[in-house]
Formats: structure tokens, C-alpha cells, sequence
């Protein structure tokens, strides 16, 4: 499977992993793919902790982190105050919210009771994301830094340059997938629509040759493919329409690794690749899943969803005590995680996708390689028939 990304990142196999789980970055950059931590939600304190522990389970392999610095986000140049952010939420988003999970049967007391912490959003600024750009670039590691809403702001592209690292950004669409190599991105993560984070309306088999052809002048900008990228066919796939590698994120959620709750797991598995939808719900930007969640908040009766990150100061204390509910769940119990489910698209195939990364990974790329075998061998027939 040759690609210049091995040789960048000396790495034996192009598959970007993208998790939230230490654990899953860790396996997947150890069996010789490349693993990338979601690191948004850390401070540099916490990002440290995890970024020592992969350092310690990754025997010098490389890997990356990914941020969120939007291109949009209300209140951009800095963090409001926290009643300011309060006067930005309006009662009837919480009230909402209140009356869906009471529906539900799940308590709401004391759901936004207390103060807004002192800077909300930071981490998507240059105030909080450079800290922990800075603390990550400590580690030698870590090989790539990807921004995952946006083009690399001029601080991060700085900070990774002067550090002599690679940066990274995803694009919905082509001329996003422009701006990113106008702006000297080294990987351009194009992901479509079937993509289960932040994602766009146009999809990954539609997307991914539409970019390769625009960014034919950009030679040093490589192209990876993402969104429903599950498999190692779908793998061959997008390597052969010309992609230098894939980026996958929603099947590392089921393996064995992964700090997913266990009833959300079986949620994941038994969902099929219909259960999905766009939605803003969650972040206040596009994301793709599907539970009564999504479903309420697409009624005709909804508020409309608020910019990020404030949609997330409604959502996230209600998914936080959904995700409790659904950690503590028995087969003989309630179910929860209804509310929460997070249904991907993907397809079904004999793999475990509840096995370790490292077989998880290695079962795929057996797959990839058989796939290119059988397209390799249909075009000498023809080329013989011809």
C-alpha cells in the first residue's frame, strides 16, 4: 500500500485513527498505523497525562493530536464573561431540554444549577488552543497537528512549523480543501458526509476525486480520505480513486480499547448504516448520529439549535447525565442510552468490530490488500481482452 505518508511519518500502513481514548491511539500507532488523540477537551495538564502515557505504550512511534479551532464560533477573539454567556442561552432552549429528559424518565435536578465556568470555548481560541498546541509539541511523538473545523489558524500554523512537525486539516468540501492547501497544509483530511463527527452534505465518493483534481497544483499538499471509511475495501477504495491514505474515527468507538459505555456499544453494533442524520444538536455545528436526542431536536416544536460552543453548554450537562445513565445500565433495567445512541454509518462485515485495535486494524488491511488484488486482476483481463 504505497504512499508517501509511510515515508513523512514512518509509518508502514497510511490509516489515520482518530479517537478520544488514549488507549485506541496507542494500539493503532503501535501496530504501524497512526493514531490521532482528540485533544479539544484537555487542558495542557491533562493533555500531558495522556500524552506521557501514549509515549510510555508506543515503543517511539509516531502519532498526532486534533483541536477544533473554528473558523465561526460565537465570540471568536475571546471568552465572554460567564454572565454574558448566560444572557446568550435563552430560557426556552433549557426548558426544552428539561421537558425532553423528563419525558425520558431521567432526573433533571440540579442540571444547570451553578455558575458558567470561566472560559467557555477557550480551547477553540488562540488563548487556550496554543497552550495546549505547546504542551503537545513537547512531545517528539507527536508528528502531526490537525485542525478539525476550519483552516489552521496563523498561530498554530507557527507553532507546528517552528517545531518542524506537519499539520493537518479536514475539509467538507472543495473549496475548503483549496483554502487548506493555499495555506501550506501538509494533509488534507477530505471527509464526507457519511463522516460521523463534523461533516459536510457532499459525499466521500463524490468528494474525494472532486478535491484530488483541484488540488493538482498543490503537490505538497497530500489528500486523505474520510466519512464511512470502516472497512478495508472501503480502504482500497479511496486509495485507489487516488487518496494517500484514510482517516477513520466512529469504527474505533467499539473495540476493545475504547472507553465507550458498553450499552452505547451495543447500541453502535446493532445500529445499520440508515440510522443517521446531520445534525447541529450537539456541538452547534453539523455532526452525524441518530437517537431520540437528534430526533427531538429536528421536531417542529424544537428551539433552533445555538452557535458553538453554546449549544454545547445546553447539550453537554444533559448527554453527561445520559452517558452516566447508560454506563450504569443492566439488561434487567431501563435503557437510557436511547436518548443518547450515537448510530453510525457503516457497513457489516465478518470482522469483530468489538476486537483490539491492533486486530481491528490488521483484519482490515488484509481486506484493502485483497480488495487491490481483485481490481489489479480485472484490469489485466480487460487490458487481455482488449
Amino acid at each position: 500500500m504505497p504512499s508517501r505518508l509511510c515515508e513523512k511519518f514512518g509509518i508502514e500502513f497510511p490509516l489515520f485513527a482518530f479517537s478520544h481514548c488514549r488507549d485506541v491511539v496507542a494500539a493503532v500507532s503501535s501496530a504501524g498505523g497512526f493514531g490521532v488523540l482528540g485533544a479539544t477537551g484537555h487542558s495542557p495538564e491533562t493533555l500531558e497525562i495522556e500524552l506521557e502515557w501514549i509515549d510510555q505504550h508506543t515503543d517511539g512511534k509516531p502519532y498526532g493530536v486534533d483541536l477544533l479551532v473554528p473558523a465561526s464560533i460565537d465570540s471568536k477573539e475571546e471568552a465572554l464573561a460567564p454572565e454574558e454567556i448566560e444572557e446568550r442561552i435563552p430560557p426556552e432552549h433549557k426548558a426544552y431540554v428539561l421537558n425532553l429528559l423528563a419525558e425520558h424518565g431521567i432526573d433533571t435536578g440540579g442540571l444547570y444549577e451553578g455558575p458558567v465556568r470561566e472560559g467557555v470555548g477557550d480551547n477553540m481560541r488562540e488563548k487556550g488552543a496554543g497552550l495546549v498546541i505547546d504542551a503537545a509539541l513537547e512531545h517528539e511523538q507527536v508528528k502531526l497537528v490537525v485542525n478539525a473545523l476550519g483552516p489552521p489558524p496563523d498561530f498554530m500554523l507557527e507553532k507546528v512549523r517552528a517545531a518542524n512537525r506537519y499539520v493537518g486539516a479536514l475539509a467538507g468540501a472543495r473549496e475548503h480543501a483549496i483554502k487548506h492547501a493555499e495555506r501550506g497544509v501538509d494533509v488534507v483530511v477530505v471527509s464526507g458526509t457519511e463522516a460521523g463527527g463534523h461533516c459536510g452534505e457532499v459525499s466521500t465518493l463524490v468528494l474525494v476525486p472532486e478535491v484530488l483534481q483541484s488540488l493538482a497544483r498543490f503537490p505538497d499538499s497530500a489528500v486523505v480520505a474520510a466519512g464511512g471509511i470502516v472497512t478495508g475495501r472501503q480502504m482500497a477504495a479511496v486509495m485507489a480513486m487516488g487518496a494517500e491514505g484514510a482517516w477513520t474515527g466512529s469504527v474505533w468507538l467499539t473495540t476493545a480499547e475504547a472507553e465507550t459505555a458498553p450499552a452505547v456499544k451495543e447500541k453502535m453494533l446493532a445500529a445499520n448504516s440508515r440510522q443517521t442524520v446531520r445534525s447541529r444538536s450537539r456541538t452547534g455545528k453539523y455532526t452525524r448520529h441518530r437517537s431520540a436526542w437528534t430526533d427531538a431536536w429536528h421536531a417542529e416544536e424544537s428551539p433552533d439549535p445555538l452557535p458553538m460552543p453554546l449549544q454545547g453548554l445546553v447539550s453537554e450537562p444533559a448527554l453527561g447525565r445520559i452517558a452516566a445513565l447508560a454506563r450504569e445500565w443492566s439488561p434487567r433495567g431501563p435503557k437510557p442510552d436511547d436518548l443518547f445512541r450515537r448510530a453510525r454509518r457503516r457497513t457489516h462485515e465478518s470482522t469483530d468490530l468489538r476486537a483490539p485495535g491492533r486486530l481491528r486494524l490488521h483484519a482490515g488491511l488484509r481486506r484493502s490488500r485483497r480488495a487491490t488484488e481483485r481490481y489489479g486482476r480485472g484490469v489485466v483481463l480487460r487490458r487481455g481482452r482488449a
